[in-house]
């Protein structure tokens, strides 16, 4: 893959997100591959830049209205395929499945090139400022649902 400039939160495709990410050493074990628990960090970043692209500020979802709207990890299952290694350019991408409910519903790959490494599935449950399940304003989930490109 040769490097190109690519925008910092990546971008928007059809039903979902694409970010690009360099792994660097402090990614990597002492094997020099990725470490597993590093694979859940860059799946973190796309999942932020992906609200992000879609206009969704997570401090101004917490302080909207009076309750307030949260998005925690619920449940996730990853299969990890091939490992990565230092200087791989990895690329994640995020797309939905559901958005609806008191609940979103995810999946996420990343790619080196055309080689799947990692494979997840991730439920995200929709929540109040005090914890408690609150339903996905349609406004939000519609973004979800037809992410413009």
């Amino acid at each position: 893959m040769t490097e190109q400039n690519f925008l910092l939160s990546g971008e928007l495709i059809e039903g979902g997100h694409s970010l690009v990410q360099r792994v660097y050493y402090e990614d990597t074990d002492f094997s020099g591959l990725v470490y597993h628990a590093r694979y859940l960090h860059f799946l973190e970043r796309g999942r932020t830049d992906y609200l992000r692209c879609l206009g969704c500020v997570q401090g101004a979802l917490l302080s909207a209205d009076e309750e307030g709207l949260v998005f925690v990890v619920h449940r996730m299952e990853i299969d990890f395929k091939q490992p990565a290694r230092m200087d791989d350019i990895l690329t994640i991408r995020t797309i939905t499945e559901k958005a609806g409910g008191a609940k979103m519903v995810l999946t996420q790959e990343i790619r080196r090139g055309e080689t799947l490494l990692i494979a997840a599935k991730v439920v995200i449950a929709v929540i109040n400022r005090h914890g408690r399940p609150r339903r996905l304003p349609e406004a939000i989930a519609e973004k979800f649902l037809t992410v413009p490109i």
